[in-house]
């Protein structure tokens, strides 16, 4: 009781939620990861995020950030713990085109952000199926990809500076607006990633970029992956780069789609195994004129370009986008892939990235090692092919933990044999602690837990996540 008293002082008593008001904060997006909180404290500012965290670390009360509670690998679970929501910090407090940047709290919603900028023809170029309810704190601390990694970056990329309540209480204001600054550490990158555990993102100053002035988005399907990926590196040079997304689907994916959305369309006549979306955009007023039939000069560029394809039979079919709404259900196709994952039973699910070229040699070796292992495994697969990220889920025939355990370790192990990683774009959380206890460099994750233990020693900062055995 005096805990809730202490923290309706600091943000006043309708914003510390107890009891049944907690029931949105307790359950993770995926429902694996269910949370016994002490209460959900909602702040209004970064002087009162400050004042919660000085007064849990005097007292020992362990913190949780959230922000909108929209991860996958159980980084938000809060037994015991207070959740600190950064809802109510929501604001776009500034944006300015000529410099290319936003300042935003961590707070606001991603759609939100890309909505504000757009209205001054710039892009926040982070974009994934949450883009409705994840946050920039949320996805600041994931070091969350999405599907435009290809050619802007993961978020680390488009992020100049951060402001962060660090475990004693004390801000950290690292909002740099500067693309050059050279002055010692860079602790905005110690906390991008963190996933919380070295403080509180409160808010951040975005790297924006031109919107692009067109766009030429189509489905094709590949005679194999490695004609895909020459595909993809000659889309690069035919457009100088433009190339935004390209994401593989293969045919078990289609057909579950198609299974799960009845009014869904397939992409093509014809079934194929090899299916890619690609997306290339461009900011070059020529290139976005119609010409004298009305049509786009960037859909001409790419209809020309997959018809080379065809010619030479690197690709077996294509349908080029001609109005946004075929646009749009292209992405609906592919967004739909953390609808469908979930979906499946006794789920072990891979977030890995490997190089470009092994990405065929992964899904190949993956394929047979695991049908050896469960010969009646079922796979959902997709794909960030453009930057060798693979979402590779899979549908164990038990619930057996060992089974779900040798199934990760079997992944992994291909993985790392190929010069991969296990963890891509979702995080740690929990999910990939044992992950993270068999693989990860043992100097690295030593070095990690001495910076844990230097900047909260008293491990109050979203304990059980990202580091293995902290004690």
């Amino acid at each position: 009781m005096a805990l809730l008293q202490d923290l309706a002082g600091i943000v006043g008593a309708s914003h510390v939620l107890t009891g049944d008001d907690m029931a949105p904060y307790a359950m993770d997006w995926i429902r694996h990861y269910p949370s016994t909180p002490l209460a959900v404290v909602r702040s209004h500012n970064t002087q009162q995020v400050a004042q919660i965290v000085r007064y849990a670390n005097d007292h020992g009360v362990a913190l949780v950030p959230m922000g909108g509670n929209t991860g996958l690998s159980g980084g938000t679970q809060a037994n015991g713990a207070v959740i600190v929501s950064l809802e109510r910090m929501n604001a776009i407090c500034d944006i300015r085109p000529a410099a290319r940047i936003a300042v935003v709290q961590a707070g606001a919603v991603l759609s939100q952000v890309h909505a504000a900028v757009d209205d001054h023809d710039m892009v926040f170029p982070v974009t994934f199926g949450a883009r409705g309810s994840a946050t920039i704190g949320g996805i600041l601390s994931t070091n969350a990809g999405g599907s435009n990694v290809l050619r802007y970056g993961n978020t680390r990329d488009r992020v100049m500076g951060i402001e962060a309540v660090l475990p004693d209480g004390r801000v950290l204001n690292a909002m740099s607006q500067l693309h050059k600054d050279n002055s010692g550490y860079d602790l905005r990158h110690l906390l991008i990633g963190a996933e919380g555990t070295l403080g509180i993102i409160t808010a951040a100053v975005l790297k924006l970029a031109p919107k692009p002035k067109a766009y030429a988005t189509a489905m094709i399907a590949a005679r194999s992956l490695r004609d895909a990926l020459d595909v993809l590196n000659d889309l690069l040079d035919a457009t100088g780069g433009g190339v935004e997304a390209f994401e593989y689907m293969p045919r078990d994916y289609i057909q579950a789609h198609l299974e799960h959305n009845p009014k869904a369309r397939a992409p093509f006549d014809d079934m194929y195994d090899v299916n890619i979306m690609v997306e290339i955009a461009t900011t070059v007023d020529a290139m976005a004129q119609s010409d004298s039939a009305g049509q786009i000069g960037l859909v001409s560029l790419l209809e020309h370009t997959l018809a080379q394809f065809l010619d030479r039979g690197a690709i077996l079919d294509a349908v080029v986008a001609q109005n946004a709404s075929q646009r749009a259900d292209m992405w609906a196709r592919r967004e739909a892939a953390a609808e469908l994952t979930l979906r499946l039973p006794n789920l072990v699910n891979n977030d890995v990235a490997v190089p470009l070229d092994q990405v065929p040699v992964f899904l190949d070796r993956a394929d047979m090692a695991l049908r050896r292992l469960d010969p009646n495994v079922r796979l959902m697969i997709v794909s960030h092919l453009g930057d060798g990220n693979i979402h590779y889920a899979v549908s164990a025939s038990t619930a057996d933990p060992a089974i779900k355990d040798a199934i990760m370790q079997c992944v992994e192990d291909i993985v790392l044999d190929l010069g991969g990683s296990f963890s891509a774009e979702h995080g740690i959380g929990q999910a990939k602690l044992p992950s993270m206890r068999r693989r990860k460099d043992p100097v690295a994750l030593s070095v990690m837990g001495q910076i844990k233990r230097a900047l909260d020693p008293n491990n109050i900062m979203n304990p059980g996540k990202l580091i293995p055995d902290l004690d």
